[in-house]
């Protein structure tokens, strides 16, 4: 945590900023940033706000120079740094009101479901509020993660799900192109036998006795 100091000098000694390199725009911003500090002290809330402004307002200073100005760690700072208003609001309200004040129940798990088809892109803390709006209740992440797997909402679950059901991909060996042609057999022609004519009788099978009766002898 950052060390209480009751000058703007020992505020920026403490975070290892040289106040003499400081152009004039960065000493207005950090003394403005010192007297909010000041005036609001040094708790969770205002600890979050404040570090969100000097990490999106490019002061030009560096992220760990941020982070020990508002007693942060620098990984929890780069973290922060990639947070939306809204997300970073949303986290601080998570994590001291996070305690769950109802239950979730199974007759919550349909909309929920639906909540995640038609949200796919949803955050955590959106699902949070949406069930806080929905069924005013507040719960942790550790009671909602344990409700999402228990009805096979989790993520880990909707894709192996997902995954099961897309389409087996079709083997080139049975593909349209590769089927061999059936065979096909032509018939002769039926001859024409005008009507009122009897129908011929099919000739004999040929033989070759037939043929030894039919030539004379000499």
């Amino acid at each position: 945590m950052t060390v209480t100091t009751d000058t703007f000098a020992g505020w920026l000694e403490q975070a290892h900023i040289d106040e003499q390199r400081l152009t004039p725009e960065q000493r207005v911003l950090l003394q403005a940033a010192f007297r909010f500090r000041q005036q609001q002290g040094s708790d969770y809330y205002s600890t979050r706000l404040l570090s969100h402004f000097l990490l999106h307002c490019d002061t030009g200073l560096k992220v760990a120079q941020i982070a020990r100005l508002v007693g942060v760690s620098r990984p929890t700072a780069s973290r922060q740094q990639s947070l939306s208003a809204k997300e970073t609001i949303q986290q601080a309200h998570h994590r001291l009101d996070g305690r769950p004040y109802g239950k979730l129940l199974p007759r919550y798990a349909g909309p929920i479901a639906e909540f995640l088809l038609t949200h796919p892109e949803a955050s955590r803390a959106d699902l949070i509020d949406f069930i806080s709006r929905t069924f005013e209740v507040r719960v942790s992440r550790v009671a909602l993660h344990k409700f999402l797997k228990k009805f096979g909402l989790d993520a880990a679950t909707r894709q192996a799900a997902s995954a099961a059901a897309a389409p087996p991909p079709v083997p080139p060996s049975v593909g349209p192109a590769t089927l061999a042609p059936l065979p096909v057999s032509v018939l002769p022609p039926t001859p024409f036998i005008p009507q009122g004519q009897p129908v011929p009788s099919p000739a004999p099978p040929f033989s070759a006795h037939a043929r030894s009766s039919r030539v004379p002898s000499c």
